[in-house]
């Protein structure tokens, strides 16, 4: 996703423009492998990037949706409390994101919590701009958009070094038969994902002393039941807690319920969901969903975060970052590209192409 905006957004200022994938098509990794939530920028630390293009991207995003007929839907979220303590949690929350500019924040408690009557809560914090949107298809649409404007789109191909020369950079590829070739350019965006760390050491970059090094974090997701006596018409999430946002209900365009994604740790990306794990999912849902049971849950999908923040370390940033203090003049690093990285991926675009004013 991040890749393709920022394909779409060069090749429409005119950039000769190559793109290279390692897989069989594009998208098959986070953006395949996610809750493909609209987020409204609650939760970044105010002036953060996250926050910020966040709530730029989030209002691109709509409105290249409703332009061209991407489907998607506002659902609306809960963030909700399910004691005291929680509650004041939830008051934070809001200030939070009222500074960083997500619209329509309300507090909401008694009476109003019946809309949702499988919740247990004291209070619930109401984000109206939180939607759903079909990842595939927006994607789709970036790669037309790109290609229209010249853009060259390569699968199957694997960068294997990157070499600085008088005029840019060579980068040596491997394709899926073992064929070696290179390309040369006047500049690169590492628009990686989960091996963005990787293509920065290749361009010679320090990544543990930059601080740039991935920790994977893995995330699974269980579906409920289709005859399941449990139905919420919203996103509902806990108070976040370690790694990631808690195990939450999201909807699918369909309307079908999953809860997740957990947080795990893992030395590298693996997608297996283990089906034992159903009781713990339903343990963390019935803190706020109390009628969940672990019969009802079925493995469905993970996906993998590339965080920077490893276990126990606080909020870290997205890196957006043209790299010529380094000595690497137009090579711009889009490293720890987690949530809300869907949805700020058309800011993403476009200010890398402000970055690199030339291309």
């Amino acid at each position: 996703m991040v890749g393709l905006a920022a394909a779409a957004s060069l090749a429409r200022g005119g950039a000769s423009l190559l793109l290279i994938e390692r897989r069989e098509a594009l998208a098959r990794e986070i953006t395949a492998r996610n809750s493909e939530v609209i987020h409204s920028g609650i939760y970044y630390a105010a002036g953060s990037l996250k926050a910020q293009l966040c709530v730029e991207g989030r209002e691109r995003l709509y409105a290249r949706c409703e332009k061209l007929g991407i489907p998607h839907r506002r659902v609306g979220k809960w963030i909700v409390a399910v004691d005291a303590a929680e509650r004041a949690q939830l008051e934070a929350l809001r200030e939070r994101g009222m500074r960083n500019g997500a619209p329509g924040l309300r507090m909401l408690e008694g009476a109003a919590l019946a809309a949702e009557p499988s919740l247990r809560a004291v209070a619930a914090l109401e984000s109206p701009s939180t939607g759903i949107v079909d990842a595939h298809a927006l994607c789709l649409s970036l790669e037309a958009e790109a290609e229209s404007h010249g853009a060259a789109i390569v699968l199957h191909t694997e960068v294997e070094a990157i070499e600085r020369t008088s005029q840019g950079y060579r980068i040596a590829t491997r394709g899926a038969g073992g064929e070696r070739s290179s390309v040369e350019c006047a500049a690169i965006v590492n628009a990686a994902g989960l091996e963005s760390d990787r293509i920065a050491e290749h361009a010679g970059i320090d990544v543990d002393a930059r601080g740039y090094r991935l920790h994977p974090c893995k995330g699974d997701y269980f579906s409920l039941a289709p005859g399941a006596p449990l139905r919420c018409s919203r996103l509902i999430y806990p108070i976040p807690a370690g790694p990631g946002l808690g195990v939450h209900v999201t909807l699918d365009l369909g309307g079908r319920m999953r809860f997740g994604p957990d947080a795990e740790y893992v030395a590298r990306p693996r997608y297996d969901v283990d089906p034992a794990k159903a009781t713990q999912f339903a343990a963390a849902a019935s803190r706020y969903l109390p009628g969940v049971r672990a019969e009802w849950l079925a493995p469905d999908y993970a996906g993998v975060r590339p965080k920077l923040a490893g276990p126990g370390v606080g909020f870290r940033d997205f890196v957006v970052e043209e790299e010529s203090k380094a000595g690497l003049p137009g090579f711009v690093n889009l490293i720890g590209i987690e949530s809300p990285g869907l949805t700020a991926a058309l800011a993403i675009g476009e200010r890398v192409a402000a970055l690199l004013p030339g291309a």
